[in-house]
Parts: structure tokens; C-alpha cells; sequence
């Protein structure tokens, strides 16, 4: 899986990158994805605040649609962590769809048996 990771307005240490790639390896391993770019970013600079934004884009194989997801913190590490989540429930949710799949598909009837009492 290619992880391309960009920002504006931090820096992006080696640290940070390492982080990123680890998690999203984490949270979407399992799928068959080629290509995550990462967009990191800190909307306010200097002035705090809930301001530091992690934008993962997903590019689907099969020519599948692509994910986007976007999530903004205090802290930049909680902020990649949500996204991360966020995008492995999308990614699911977006595989299932193109799958055809519904949870009525998995309620069987259970055989009915008759009173042998």
C-alpha cells in the first residue's frame, strides 16, 4: 500500500510520518488498497484551537469509488487516529455496498420442527 503524506502548516517529522503510515497500516491493511494520500494540516497556526485537520483520501481498486474523510482536533495525533477509524467504517461500509450485501441475505430460517411432546 503506497501512503503519500502531505502537509501545511506544520512540520512533518519523521516521527509524525512514521505514526501515520503505522496507524493507517493498522486501520486498512485488511483492504486491498493501493493508494492513501494524507493531508495534514493546521487550519488557525499560531493561534490554537481545535485546529489541526487529518484528511485521508482512499483510492478503492477496481475502479470502485474513492473515500475522503476528513477530521479535525486539538491534537493532531487524535485527529489522525479518528480519521483512521472513520475511514476503515467507510472503506467497509463502501465495499459492502458494491458487494450487494445486506444483513438479510445472512437470517436464515431456522427449520421449524414440529412439538414432540
Amino acid at each position: 500500500m503506497q501512503i503519500d503524506i502531505q502537509s501545511n502548516g506544520l512540520v512533518l517529522t519523521d516521527n509524525l510520518r512514521a505514526y501515520v503510515k503505522r496507524r493507517l497500516q493498522f486501520a486498512l491493511g485488511w483492504t486491498l488498497t493501493r493508494r492513501l494520500v494524507v493531508w495534514l494540516s493546521d487550519i488557525n497556526g499560531p493561534r490554537g484551537g481545535r485546529d489541526k485537520r487529518c484528511k485521508i483520501q482512499v483510492s478503492l481498486p477496481n475502479g470502485r469509488k474513492t473515500v475522503l474523510i476528513e477530521d479535525t482536533e486539538e491534537d493532531l495525533y487524535a485527529a489522525i487516529d479518528r480519521a483512521a477509524e472513520r475511514a476503515d467504517r467507510a472503506v467497509s461500509r463502501q465495499l459492502a455496498r458494491r458487494r450487494g450485501f445486506t444483513h438479510e441475505k445472512l437470517v436464515t430460517a431456522a427449520p421449524e420442527r414440529d412439538n414432540e411432546r
